[in-house]
């Protein structure tokens, strides 16, 4: 009897990657999910859906290998800020380090031919096949029976006839095989990568524009409230609800400035960092205007930074004063 064969997925937590395991473990093999972790995209989904298969999960942050693809990734940017090639390229470069570190026998994706119109066409597929270092190692279960024959497949460790034949954008086969194999729960196709996202895309440009190494921090906050860059220079988020401001107060750090109006419910107002005193009363009157205080009507505003606190005047007003520094 051969010895079972041993494949590492990339794991998004998304149908098709998890089908594409099922798929293999179907033909037994021994099948374990990785999942990589930056601001943009996290482990949350892949571990929901790895446990609802019953397979093991690796996860590994590559931020800091990350940090050029949002500058200048060699391949370019996808509609908003998304250098899905290169990242692409970039995750089967780890996934295939890993392969060699622990043992496993190939690589594995949950790639549909023609999904998506930037990284998985034909030519998109077979560049970052051969720009991750590992051409023939990486199979594409869904996808396999229209694309060439890796290694795997010609080795027989996979037998090519129960791979499948999909493509395009459709889910409906998705589903029916969701039906077959079992597999009850799974995420809708939305709510992947932020890069993708035009208001995370558009805020990530502007502060790009003035750091091109932006803190993990600072790439975390574009993900909550509203943000506004006032005329001294100064970043200030704004909360819009309740579970923005604990997402808010979660990421602060020494030095940042806090604000929050005195007697009405209101946001918690951030600015990173901290400001001068002309941006730090524009960011009172943010704080004022975005309350529950009446328009006009002056309030209290409670500025802390690290262990100084004032309290500051500011009379709320109409929102429209403020698209000029809304990004």
């Amino acid at each position: 009897m051969s010895e079972k064969k041993r494949a590492l997925g990339l794991f998004s937590g998304g149908l098709d990657s998890m089908l594409a395991a099922v798929v293999l473990q179907e033909q037994g093999i021994e099948v374990v999910g990785v999942v990589f972790i930056t601001p943009f995209f996290g482990p949350e989904r892949a571990r929901e859906s790895a446990a609802h298969l019953g397979i093991p999960l690796v996860e590994q942050d590559i931020m800091e290998a990350f940090y050029p693809l949002l500058v200048n990734p060699p391949k370019g940017f996808g509609s908003q800020h998304n250098p899905c090639i290169d990242c692409h390229i970039l995750m089967l470069r780890e996934a295939g380090a890993l392969m060699v570190a622990r043992g496993f026998d190939f690589l594995f994706t949950g790639e549909v031919l023609g999904q998506r119109p930037m990284s998985q066409q034909r030519g998109s597929l077979n560049l970052i096949a051969r720009q991750s270092g590992f051409p023939e190692m990486i199979l594409r279960p869904l996808s396999a029976k229209l694309l060439s024959p890796t290694q795997p497949e010609l080795l027989g460790w996979v037998d090519r006839e129960g791979l499948l034949d999909l493509s395009g954008r459709g889910r409906k086969r998705q589903i029916e095989l969701a039906s077959r194999f079992g597999i009850s729960k799974y995420p809708t196709p939305a709510g992947g990568c932020l890069l993708t996202d035009p208001g995370y895309a558009t805020r990530l440009k502007e502060l790009l524009a003035r750091d091109d190494r932006p803190s993990r921090r600072d790439l975390e906050l574009l993900k909550w409230g509203r943000h506004f860059r006032l005329p001294g220079g100064a970043k200030v988020v704004v909360g819009r609800t309740h579970e923005e401001n604990e997402a808010i107060s979660r990421l602060l750090v020494r030095g940042d400035l806090t604000l929050r109006v005195q007697g009405f419910p209101g946001p918690l107002v951030l600015v990173p960092g901290g400001s001068d005193l002309k941006d730090m009363e524009r960011a009172a009157l943010l704080a004022a205007s975005y309350s529950d205080a009446p328009e006009d009507r002056e309030v209290a505003v409670l500025a802390a930074q690290e262990e100084k606190t004032q309290l500051l005047k500011a009379s709320a007003t109409a929102k429209e004063r403020f698209k000029e520094w809304l990004l």
